[in-house]
């Protein structure tokens, strides 16, 4: 789940924007710093958080000269890492006039970090001997403060690499700073929910075009299956409440600080009628007003009858 609160600076915005990432051990933190420094932030890891009001206090640096934005990761290794502690420090920095602060707390399910960790046969920094489950429960109880306090959480059990560094880059790559990140995407429920989404559609009850051999191998982007999807009398009544719920909510969310918004939609094999939707569902938002983002999560996937699954359960 992503929650997000902190809008973004504007570009005319001269804050330090300032990003403080951290986490649970093997859940991903490393390879989100390493996409914001690809996307051009300063980077620094493991940074003793005693020192971070002094790092962000520059005296000498001219008010109306914009700052490279600053990621800093920190976790249970760091020196002086106390959750009450960090907590008040970030309060006293969030309430700074110069600094734009945003708080990422990178999560993973227990099971999954141990999994890595057996694989990558590497010590969990809080296992001290134990073995790695009681440590990964160790640093859990230690940093639920800061999860629960944190503007965005990732959780990164369902997410190869790859996923996290794209939805990193959906959440800090904008060059629209000040406006809501927005992406729809589309999925199959047959290779499992989505990780991060604010809304879900299920568009498994229209009419399947898999089961129409001339549009089997062809995809929701395929003009035929447009027209096929299309043709279902229940495509248009409910597709119209849809955008019509969203254009309404959309500026809602901005209103109150929301940065970032997923729409997910989904169907069985992930190819058809989610790809089919989401791509009109974007332009439909373009012509709205919005800027959305269009990923396809399962759009390279097999089309396979143990992954659609039988015609009456679909």
């Amino acid at each position: 789940m992503t929650e997000a609160n902190a809008p973004l600076p504007s570009q005319a915005d001269r804050r330090q924007r300032l990003l403080l990432v951290t986490g649970m051990s093997g859940a991903g933190k490393s390879t989100a710093l390493d996409v914001l420094e690809d996307l051009g932030w300063e980077t620094i890891d493991n940074f003793p958080v005693r020192l971070l009001d002094r790092l962000v206090t520059d005296p000498g640096h001219a008010s109306d000269t914009p700052r490279a934005p600053l990621a800093i990761g920190f976790d249970s290794r760091t020196r002086g890492f106390v959750p009450a502690e960090i907590i008040a420090l970030v309060k006293d920095l969030a309430a700074r006039a110069d600094i734009a602060l945003t708080f990422m707390f990178i999560d993973c399910d227990g099971d999954e970090i141990e999994r890595r960790y057996n694989e990558t046969r590497r010590r969990h920094p809080m296992s001290d001997g134990r073995p790695v489950k009681e440590g990964i429960a160790a640093e859990r109880e230690l940093l639920e403060p800061l999860r629960r306090w944190a503007e965005v959480v990732i959780d990164t059990s369902a997410m190869a690499s790859n996923e996290l560094q794209a939805h990193v880059r959906d959440l800090f790559e904008t060059g629209e700073s000040g406006a809501m990140t927005l992406t729809v995407s589309s999925f199959g429920f047959a290779r499992g929910m989505p990780p991060i989404a604010d809304l879900v559609f299920d568009m498994r009850f229209l009419d399947n075009p898999y089961w129409d051999e001339a549009l089997r191998e062809k995809t929701g982007q395929d003009p035929e299956v447009g027209q096929h999807i299309e043709r279902d009398p229940g495509f248009a009544p409910v597709y119209e409440k849809i955008r019509d719920l969203l254009v309404d909510l959309l500026p809602r969310y901005a209103s109150q600080g929301k940065s970032y918004v997923h729409i997910a939609f989904g169907c069985t094999g992930g190819r058809h009628r989610s790809v089919f939707t989401a791509e009109r569902m974007a332009r439909d938002l373009r012509d709205a007003g919005f800027s959305p983002t269009v990923r396809h999560r399962n759009l390279a996937s097999r089309a396979a009858d143990e992954i659609e699954g039988e015609r009456q359960g679909d």
